[in-house]
């Protein structure tokens, strides 16, 4: 129980850069929550844009090949790894983010 009670005693005393210790842990599940909301609406248009490019290049109207986006990952497949990365530098990935993203992943 030792362990416990030092756990409790740091969240509701002291503070991190002059932010209660509460409210530098809360903050990373908001913003999981938040990100889990956008990351869902945003999936829910890129497969009906997904099914909408595929519908209008079978039939016809827009030419889809893999040589091409094969050639468009190779051109901007880096840099959407290279902000991704930082993404994830600038972002508090803890508990509470991972947990805050699943609740609004699943709830939205």
């Amino acid at each position: 129980m030792g362990a416990i009670d030092d756990v409790i005693h740091f969240i509701t005393s002291g503070s991190i850069a002059g932010l209660p210790t509460i409210v530098v842990m809360i903050l990373p599940f908001v913003v999981g929550l938040i990100v889990g909301y956008l990351v869902h609406k945003f999936l829910k248009f890129a497969i009906i844009a997904a099914v909408i490019i595929f519908i209008v290049s079978y039939l016809g109207f827009f030419g889809l090949s893999l040589g091409t986006l094969k050639d468009l990952s190779d051109k901007y497949g880096p840099i959407a790894v290279q902000y991704g990365a930082l993404l994830i530098g600038l972002l508090p990935l803890s508990v509470g983010f991972i947990v805050g993203l699943i609740i609004g992943f699943i709830f939205s």
